[in-house]
């Protein structure tokens, strides 16, 4: 489906149409008009699915189109990191561009005072879209910054990754000062019990629109190395022999041990950086900064960095550690092979990880390359694969997800937006 067949707004389309956005993922065929109709809803899927354009282009077109008034805050949209929240401000100022009146304010921790009182005097004018972490909004509702009264949307953006995160409560106690008619849209990649609840007390009769994982792309060559945790440090050394890798990420699920890794990287004179929620916004702004530039050769990060970060040119992703979900995995290796590059996923999978490493080989329906170690490294573990195991004690398996509804049309007829009939016009004068 086309932008054009939906009910969006001519200036939204003038906005698609310069960014060269023409047809819709299947997140936002489905739920741009379920959003656009009024509904609550719930959609599971993934990150890099394009969900943040399939809430935040209905939201807009309706702030556009509608009676909104201009002293409130109309819409607030949650995020569990600071980095996602600086995203979601991106693409708002992008799909808004041609939307003159509607503001918006990012508001997260890790700043300075000023900052803060710059916070402040946006919440308490009224910007149209406040996009949040939720400490940083608990924090300027205690203070009565915030006038929550009129809100028509709110949305929830990586809920299972705000819940992990212990902000359960922090997001109750945010949508008990919401009114009773506010439009509330949910997004997680996961559907565990703790997402059900959550949705059953804050959605009034939602849609559900679920996206089945998908596959990582096949352009990613995925390889691991089956070694002892003792091993690793040798087998960095070996991958960064090759002098010409320096686009890399390195992932570990802790920020103890992602300090770890870069302190030895910089041992072995390899030019790394680190992401982790020790750093304070300014730290990781920078570093983040010093990465894309090229000014750092590998970013160390926790799982902050494979939700929701763009990064078009990554060469490879180790997994110093296995994720113990496969969701985690496929967020991972992600941020390679984008932008019809290839890329490269090289996974060190310890005895204790096995289990999880086949689990991901499942999920994925195929046997990931193992690597030898290099032999200066002593013998090697065995890998010793337990699907048979899980398969006769019957478990083993995937759930089949189900499909969302679709919503109608205006018509089934492809009207151009504004912007790109004008210059057709042009054209033919000219």
């Amino acid at each position: 489906m086309y932008f054009d067949e939906l009910e969006l707004s001519d200036n939204i389309l003038d906005a698609l149409y310069d960014m060269r956005f023409d047809e819709c993922t299947p997140v936002q065929e489905r739920c741009i008009p379920e959003i656009l109709a009024g509904h609550d809803m719930l959609g599971i899927a993934q990150t890099g699915t394009g969900k943040t354009a399939a809430y935040l282009l209905p939201i807009l077109s309706l702030l556009d189109e509608g009676n909104y008034p201009k002293d409130a805050i109309n819409c607030i949209i949650m995020s569990p990191t600071r980095e996602l929240a600086q995203q979601i401000d991106q693409a708002m100022q992008g799909f808004g561009y041609y939307l003159g009146d509607i503001s918006s304010l990012a508001v997260y921790g890790g700043n300075d005072g000023q900052r803060y009182s710059q916070e402040t005097k946006s919440l308490k004018l009224g910007a149209d879209v406040i996009i949040a972490t939720p400490g940083r909004l608990i924090s300027h509702m205690q203070l009565g910054n915030v006038d929550m009264s009129r809100v028509s949307f709110f949305v929830l953006d990586e809920a299972d990754r705000m819940l992990d995160m212990g902000f359960s409560e922090d997001i109750l106690s945010i949508a008990k000062q919401l009114p009773a008619n506010c439009q509330t849209i949910m997004f997680s990649a996961t559907m565990p019990q703790k997402i059900e609840q959550l949705a059953k007390s804050l959605l009034k009769n939602p849609v559900e629109v679920k996206l089945a994982v998908s596959k990582p792309a096949e352009k990613i060559r995925q390889s691991a190395y089956v070694c002892h945790d003792a091993q690793k440090q040798g087998l960095f050394k070996h991958i960064f022999n090759d002098k010409t890798l320096t686009r890399v990420i390195v992932f570990a699920g802790k920020k103890e041990k992602v300090k770890e890794i870069s302190r030895k990287l910089k041992q072995i004179h390899v030019n790394a950086g680190e992401m982790h929620s020790d750093l304070t916004q300014a730290e990781r702004d920078e570093v983040m900064f010093k990465f894309k530039s090229s000014q750092i050769d590998v970013l160390v990060a926790t799982d902050i960095v494979a939700r929701g970060i763009d990064i078009d040119d990554i060469q490879m992703v180790i997994n110093y550690d296995v994720p113990h979900d496969v969701e985690d995995y496929v967020h991972r290796i992600g941020r390679t092979a984008r932008a019809d590059r290839d890329g490269m996923a090289i996974t060190f999978v310890n005895p204790q990880d096995i289990r999880y490493f086949n689990q991901i080989e499942a999920f994925l329906e195929k046997d990931i390359e193992k690597i030898p170690i290099p032999p200066e490294l002593g013998e090697a573990p065995e890998y010793k694969p337990v699907s048979k195991l899980r398969q006769k004690n019957g478990r083993h398996g995937r759930k089949d997800r189900g499909n969302g509804s679709k919503g109608k049309n205006r018509n089934n007829r492809r009207r151009k937006p504004a912007a790109k009939k004008k210059r057709e016009d042009n054209d033919k004068r000219s």
